[in-house]
């Protein structure tokens, strides 16, 4: 029996040319994006991202009241609470995969699957609250993933110099610190750069195994 028109699968539609993986990529790399709750994770994949980013926000509720770190609730209405991922093609030849990660501690039993198989990390940190990174990082440590730290420059932020911001965060010297504006494409860019400088000179010496 003959399908009718209306039983037909419909197509599925491809990427569009934009979103394409370009045909001179020979390297994809998995970094992570993480920090704590509402540091910019979202912000930041979606501003570099070339193709239109996969994020998983839902509506925050009451049922998060004293189980989530409310801070900046008042203005902040979803969260991320799987992951959120784009791509963006540092040089014809390379192409990054970024995965952000939720920051609410109640969804940290996610991070490992995320970091399995990544080469390295920006850890985005808000100088309001540098106490959440503490965890961020050292989970980072355990899983052996490099990082570098991204400063979030939120408006009504305190400033301090970068090298009082390394003995805040207790970092080694050779850990890379940035400063970092997340709604800015070319900002994210710069940051990641800097993230796969690192990688490169932990290469050349060795470290990265």
């Amino acid at each position: 029996m003959d399908s009718n028109a209306s039983d037909a699968v419909p197509a599925i539609p491809g990427p569009r040319t934009g979103e394409r993986l370009p045909q001179t990529a020979q390297a994809a790399v998995k970094i992570v994006i993480v920090g704590g709750f509402g540091v910019g994770k979202t912000t930041m994949v979606g501003s570099v991202s070339e193709i239109r980013p996969l994020t998983t926000e839902e509506t925050m509720t009451q049922a998060g009241i004293g189980i989530d770190d409310d801070y900046g609730s008042e203005t902040k209405t979803a969260t991320t609470v799987a992951m959120d991922f784009g791509r963006i093609s540092i040089t014809g030849k390379l192409v990054l995969y970024l995965f952000g990660t939720p920051g609410q501690e109640r969804f940290w039993f996610l991070w490992n699957r995320l970091f399995e198989g990544a080469l390295g990390a920006v850890v985005l940190v808000d100088t309001r609250r540098l106490d959440v990174s503490f965890d961020v990082m050292g989970r980072l440590e355990e899983r052996g993933v490099p990082f570098i730290v991204a400063v979030n420059s939120f408006p009504d932020a305190p400033r301090h110099p970068i090298e009082e911001l390394r003995g805040a965060l207790d970092l080694a010297p050779e850990i890379p610190i940035v400063e970092c504006d997340v709604r800015r494409r070319a900002s994210s860019r710069d940051t990641l750069l800097t993230l796969m400088h690192f990688l490169h000179s932990l290469a050349r010496s060795g470290a990265l195994t």
